[in-house]
């Protein structure tokens, strides 16, 4: 079992953008904040990637794998063992999301 992410937790890109979640789950808590489910929304900010000298910065977080069976307002939750890939305005892959922070009261499979 894996930590659950939360709104409270703190995320980026590996090129050092930062990860904001807009979450639409307004009933289930973990550790305090609201926890995070697949369906919600995943912004970056501030990735300075370019690639041959163009900007190519990360803008969202697409989520490929999720808890398996722990679920929050009917739909999957993310854990510390989730992975999520910082896609590109061109939906270009690059790279995947690193979770810095979660609460660790509780976890989810």
């Amino acid at each position: 079992m894996a930590e659950l992410l939360t709104t409270a937790s703190t995320m980026m890109c590996p090129h050092g953008g930062t990860v904001s979640a807009i979450s639409s789950n307004t009933k289930t808590k973990a550790g305090g904040s609201f926890v995070l489910r697949s369906s919600d929304t995943f912004v970056i900010a501030g990735c300075p990637l370019n690639v041959a000298g163009a900007p190519h910065p990360c803008v969202q977080v697409r989520w490929v794998q999720t808890a398996l069976k722990s679920r929050a307002i009917g739909d999957f939750t993310l854990t510390t063992n989730s992975v999520g890939l910082c896609i590109a305005a061109d939906q270009a892959t690059q790279g995947t999301v690193l979770i810095n922070y979660t609460q660790s009261k509780v976890k989810g499979l």
